[in-house]
């Protein structure tokens, strides 16, 4: 298998990407070169992983025939440009959640692949995991039966010093709070395991900290499997979990409560001794284990790029991902109701904060 070459632009959340993922993938993947603002910063993350060349400009990038990848984890309102530009240079992009700031922005994506000899691979990596694959396999196959209902918690921490930083918390470039920062990452595993979600209720507030955006909120959602949710998030928890709770038919699936890597193991199945749970049971006993997060995900990806793996996950993804939290800033708004998917003449299709700008 070729080593991909890797250019990682914003040494933030990219810092975890080379530390958890491509440090340990060597065989897979070279990162040739590293791109910040921050001249101090570029120079610790170059010399602690070995990295010699590093700029500033994100446009010298696209010129590069030793970057195979672009793997961009700047502030959220920079993705869209960076993430176009990058396509038009026939570059792979690898791209940090939020993807984009809209809908629209999503499509625009969309068009763009289709010219382009890049791909795209929006990060989720929480989806990687030994006890959510589990999951995941189970409710592929069929096994769970009928969704009844699920629960999901993102009680994080986040105070001033997190805030110190100049874009956080600001709505223009961060472009949302805990809905779309931190609590995103439950949400996408929820979705994946109980179906696309067909209509919204959302409250929010700002409780913790002195920002633009919101750090508490709590929704229900009805999914287009029948099945009720309940979630709800904060940043002022002195306990920092992530949970999600399901229960089905045949099998009640609890999840490791570690907060930023809820789909290891353990996951907890609960089931009787039916026909259906022996065939759970059977089942799981069949589950690779898998490599967490940030490693886990670039392993599938180098995989799908040479053909051997189906791709990890999609625009699709992210445009449902994105559909959910425009649904959220909706109802959020307006105290009513939001029914989904999301057309192209909502008010809210071209950008989730006209409410609030």
């Amino acid at each position: 298998m070729s080593r991909k070459r890797v250019a990682i632009v914003g040494l933030g959340i990219g810092r975890a990407h080379l530390e958890e993922g491509y440090s340990q993938l060597k065989d897979l993947y070279e990162v040739t070169v590293l791109c910040d603002l921050d001249q101090a910063r570029l120079d610790e993350v170059g010399d602690t992983f070995g990295v010699a060349k590093r700029i500033k400009d994100f446009d010298a990038l696209l010129q590069m025939d030793d970057v195979d990848i672009i793997d961009i984890c700047t502030p959220p309102s920079l993705h869209l440009q960076q993430s176009l530009k990058a396509l038009a240079a026939g570059k792979h992009v690898i791209c940090e959640k939020p993807l984009v700031g809209s809908l629209k922005d999503c499509d625009a994506l969309a068009e763009a692949l289709k010219t382009s000899k890049g791909t795209l691979m929006p990060i989720f990596q929480y989806r990687w995991g030994t006890g959510f694959q589990k999951a995941k396999y189970l409710v592929d196959h069929g096994l769970t039966g009928k969704a009844f209902v699920a629960s999901c918690e993102t009680h994080w921490t986040r105070g001033a010093d997190y805030y110190a930083i100049q874009w956080r918390g600001k709505l223009k470039i961060e472009l949302g709070g805990v809905l779309l920062s931190q609590a995103i990452h439950l949400h996408d595993m929820m979705c994946a395991l109980m179906g696309k979600p067909e209509r919204v209720y959302v409250e929010t507030a700002t409780r913790v900290n002195d920002i633009e955006v919101e750090d508490c909120a709590v929704a229900t959602l009805k999914m287009d499997s029948g099945a009720l949710v309940t979630l709800n998030c904060t940043l002022g928890s002195k306990q920092e979990i992530s949970r999600l709770k399901a229960c089905f038919e045949h099998v009640t699936i609890t999840s490791h409560f570690e907060p930023y890597a809820p789909g290891n193991d353990p996951w907890q199945f609960d089931y009787a001794d039916t026909p259906e749970g022996q065939a759970i049971k059977a089942a799981l006993e069949k589950v690779p284990a898998v490599f967490s997060r940030f490693k886990g995900q670039m392993i599938s990806y180098h995989a799908a790029l040479n053909g051997q793996a189906p791709w990890p996950v999609s625009l699709d993804d992210a445009r449902q991902s994105l559909e959910l939290i425009t649904a959220f800033y909706d109802s959020a708004a307006t105290h009513h109701p939001v029914t989904l998917p999301i057309k192209n003449d909502h008010l809210l299709y071209d950008d989730w904060r006209k409410h609030s700008l």
